[in-house]
């Protein structure tokens, strides 16, 4: 059987063409093989070439299932490989090969074997604590889906060929073990390579939640005192899971987004009781002239007294709570506002005289003061209009509870007797604060702009836990062993260090450049006798974010071998 051509000439001399399935038969009678037509596809010019395409990748699926090894393979539209070609397998390979270029760069892996060869260990634990970072900057889940799917069928690292489950979990326990060295040493490392500015720290909390709803009891001693408190606990949730045992991590960055050290503390703990662990760990590092940054949650008498200490200095911002010292005297402190952008304008103000003076910053943002007002009077609007329609009802009792608990409305209702009323004086009080933030320092180096903008890059911690908590999913924790709940978050820091590198290289975000680097892939082929594994060609635009990178362009040929001898039936 076979597609057969005929043509046939028209009296303008113009030649039609026709296709047909046809097969040859013999004819007794005439004594030949005649071709006899199966089936007319129709004239040429008017084939539907794509459902004859479809026969052919029908026929050939067949056909290719009992193809000779070695047989040549040919598309739809005839065209073919040369013979002996066969692809076996096609892996990424571009975003474990860039993590490991950093990796090596900024000296973590030998870090890591030093502190093995110290251990007295020959295990891979610095292997499997690579693939384990890699895992939650690319495809972030358990680490048994990291040993048991990802590595072996989604990512390209043989590298990591030989590691067994058992050696992911004990990497976990030795990075736990030998953290405290880790981080200073991989700290050191990195702001020397990266010449990291280091004069500011910011530091920041958030909580994560765990799956289950029992929380770990305190150790007690001899004495029946609290020798160890348990790690997690339920207590003030940052992401609304009040109701399940937690953590808080604390995370320390410089003004250019790269963590400097993470912390674990119980899950009731609050952001004030954690500074002066942070303070303490953080002595003897390499930090030169380094101010302090963290938000209003941390400000309390003890904290800054700790923060003080040794000539320490910071920029903490203040709650604003009516009747203290912040709105007697700071917000009421005349005086001209220095104009510093469009959106920030700060003043100076002094409280107290002599040694015990205490330095505050007062900010205004013309535009947010603008849209809060715009805000307020929408809300307030709603109120009167509610208020009003209320005096008809006659359920107007459950109405008027309703609007003292929702949550848009309860700050401006009062009560006045069996009535509900706007508070007109709380929203005059609520005026005072419009576009206004106060900030306190102990520094007499720095000029209040100074003060105001080094306090917003804090939002570099924000961007740090948005990143932790969505593309690397560091959130929900999965262990129980405390051990391990401290690993994982130093892993997922591990992660997001990488993952600033190279947006701070590249200049966009790691999401962007990763979605580049997925086209690099290494596939596995055989030709004849010889099975090798090659790189892709890459992309102009990958070539020039491996050069903003500074990372070599990886091998075009990793591994060469016999190919396997062909199964026997």
């Amino acid at each position: 059987m076979y597609l057969r051509e005929t043509k046939r000439r028209n009296a303008d001399g113009s030649v039609v063409r026709y296709y047909q399935l046809a097969e040859n038969t013999w004819d007794r009678r005439r004594g030949c093989a005649v071709a006899k037509v199966v089936y007319s596809f129709g004239r040429a010019d008017s084939l539907d070439r794509e459902s004859l395409r479809r026969l052919a990748a029908s026929i050939l699926r067949v056909c290719e299932d009992d193809a000779p090894r070695g047989a040549a393979l040919r598309s739809a539209d005839g065209t073919s490989v040369p013979d002996g070609v066969v692809l076996r397998d096609a892996r990424p390979f571009g975003g474990v090969y860039v993590l490991g270029a950093i990796w090596a760069e900024l000296g973590i892996g030998r870090i890591l074997a030093e502190q093995c060869k110290r251990a007295g260990t020959t295990q891979p634990f610095e292997r499997a604590i690579f693939a384990m970072v890699a895992n939650r900057a690319l495809s972030p889940y358990s680490k048994l889906y990291c040993w048991e799917q990802w590595l072996r069928e989604e990512v390209y690292l043989p590298s990591a060929s030989a590691l067994q489950l058992h050696h992911l979990y004990r990497a976990m326990d030795f990075l736990e073990e030998h953290r405290e060295e880790v981080e200073k040493a991989v700290y050191f490392a990195t702001s020397d390579l990266l010449n990291a500015d280091v004069d500011l720290i910011f530091y920041d909390t958030t909580s994560l939640h765990f799956e289950n709803d029992a929380e770990d009891a305190d150790v007690l001693d001899s004495e029946g005192g609290v020798a160890q408190r348990g790690l997690r606990k339920r207590g003030y949730s940052k992401n609304g899971r009040s109701d399940a045992p937690q953590i808080v991590v604390g995370l320390a960055v410089t003004r250019d987004g790269l963590p400097v050290r993470s912390w674990v503390f119980p899950g009731n703990q609050s952001d004030m009781a954690t500074v002066e662990q942070v303070k303490h760990d953080l002595r003897g590092w390499r930090l030169g002239r380094c101010v302090f940054v963290a938000d209003a949650g941390m400000n309390s008498e003890r904290n800054r007294r700790e923060l003080s200490l040794g000539g320490g200095k910071y920029i903490l911002a203040t709650r604003l709570r009516a009747g203290d010292e912040v709105t007697k005297e700071v917000l009421a402190r005349a005086g001209r506002y220095h104009e510093v952008a469009e959106n920030l304008r700060v003043k100076e103000v002094l409280v107290g005289d002599g040694e015990a003076r205490r330095r505050y910053v007062l900010c205004h943002n013309p535009l947010e003061a603008e849209r809060q007002q715009l805000q307020r009077a929408r809300v307030i609007a709603e109120l009167e209009a509610e208020l009003e329609a209320m005096k008809g009802r006659s359920d107007r009792t459950q109405r008027a509870r309703q609007l003292m608990t929702a949550r848009p409305y309860r700050r401006w209702l009062r009560r006045n007797g069996d009535q509900i009323e706007i508070d007109r004086k709380a929203v005059e009080r609520d005026a005072r604060f419009d576009g206004k933030w106060v900030l306190q320092t102990n520094d007499d180096t720095l000029a209040p702009e100074d003060i105001a903008l080094g306090y917003k890059q804090l939002l570099r911690v924000e961007a740090c836990w948005r990143q932790l908590k969505s593309s690397l999913r560091m959130r929900p924790v999965h262990h129980y062993a405390e051990r391990r709940i401290r690993a994982h978050v130093t892993l997922s820091v591990l992660a997001l260090l990488l993952e600033r590198v190279v947006e701070t290289r590249a200049g966009d975000t790691w999401r962007n450049a990763l979605a580049q680097l997925e086209s690099i892939k290494v596939v596995e082929y055989e030709n004849g006798a010889v099975r090798a594994q090659q790189t892709t060609e890459l992309r102009p635009g990958v070539s020039a974010l491996l050069a903003k990178l500074r990372v070599d362009p990886p091998p075009r040929l990793h591994a060469v071998s016999p190919a396997a001898p062909p199964a026997r039936a």
